[in-house]
């Protein structure tokens, strides 16, 4: 389905013609582009389960997903998908009104998750990690019963930048959401093509598009969670030096393990001089279980 002018897809058939706006859309396509090409996305002929939230991240990816695929860019089929969880008020009309306007195929399902999330987290903490999960494991059986062979979320680079440091202070460990993974069950993979695209970028795609925004009511009326905390320290630090949340971004993309303190990353105890004709053989290993090592006092 194209529009009057037989250059675009149905999906930007409303888009500005503003010069700002050309600029930012294709800033977002090449940014989504690069990254799938990038992480060795594209299986040619494959299906991709395009999980919709409602919100603008997940109305920025089907976009340009689809941007991409009408210019021959991405040879694959895409299933839209929206999980309905139940959620007291959620306007469960207005995804299947709009993909069909646009001419998307799409997949509802209908999933009681909400009432499992509310009776199993306790008094005080989040929703967030058993809601995702939930999701998660429904969005699988889908994409399973639907043929496809990834599943593809609206992930950002704010939301990979969010994640890092919501490891590194709370989980005690260098880790974020990878912009390209395998199951647990090792049948499926898990994309994410907006991992180089800025959360405000989408924000102002989004609206620029006028698309029919969701909000997350659930998650998102609760004070105090840790990602809203990490994102306001962001903000910070983005405000006295605006470019900060790119260049850490770009850190994530240039990591050097002998310059970490990770021994499975990289072997210390073998690090050699070039001097050195073979790796120190007489470097002593401890063995913590050995009798000879005294307690400490």
């Amino acid at each position: 389905m194209k529009d009057e002018t037989q250059d675009i897809h149905a999906l930007f058939a409303k888009a500005p013609k503003t010069t700002e706006f050309k600029k930012l859309r294709k800033r977002i396509v090449r940014q989504t582009r690069e990254a799938i090409e990038q992480y060795g996305m594209i299986e040619r002929g494959t299906r991709w389960l395009v999980c919709l939230s409602g919100g603008k991240d997940s109305y920025t990816l089907l976009a340009v997903l689809y941007e991409l695929q009408w210019r021959g860019l991405l040879p694959v089929e895409l299933l839209a998908c929206n999980l309905d969880q139940g959620q007291p008020g959620f306007p469960a009309t207005v995804l299947p009104e709009f993909l069909d306007k646009m001419g998307v195929e799409h997949r509802i399902e209908y999933e009681d998750t909400y009432s499992i999330v509310m009776d199993k987290t306790p008094q005080g903490r989040t929703f967030c990690a058993l809601c995702s999960r939930l999701r998660r494991g429904n969005l699988y059986r889908i994409a399973r019963e639907e043929g496809c062979s990834a599943v593809v979320l609206g992930h950002h680079r704010d939301d990979i930048l969010e994640t890092f440091f919501m490891n590194l202070f709370h989980g005690g460990r260098l880790a974020t959401m990878p912009p390209k993974l395998v199951n647990e069950e090792g049948d499926l993979f898990v994309y994410r093509p907006l991992a180089h695209v800025a959360e405000a970028d989408c924000a102002r795609f989004a609206n620029a598009m006028d698309y029919p925004i969701i909000p997350c009511d659930l998650c998102g009326s609760q004070d105090g969670l840790q990602r809203q905390q990490v994102k306001a320290i962001l903000d910070s630090w983005e405000g006295n030096a605006p470019g900060r949340r790119q260049v850490m971004f770009r850190a994530l993309m240039n990591t050097r393990p002998s310059h970490l303190l990770d021994p499975n990353l990289f072997d210390f105890a073998n690090l050699v001089r070039r001097s050195d004709p073979e790796p120190n053989q007489n470097s002593i290993k401890f063995d913590r279980n050995s009798a000879d090592v005294p307690d400490l006092r």
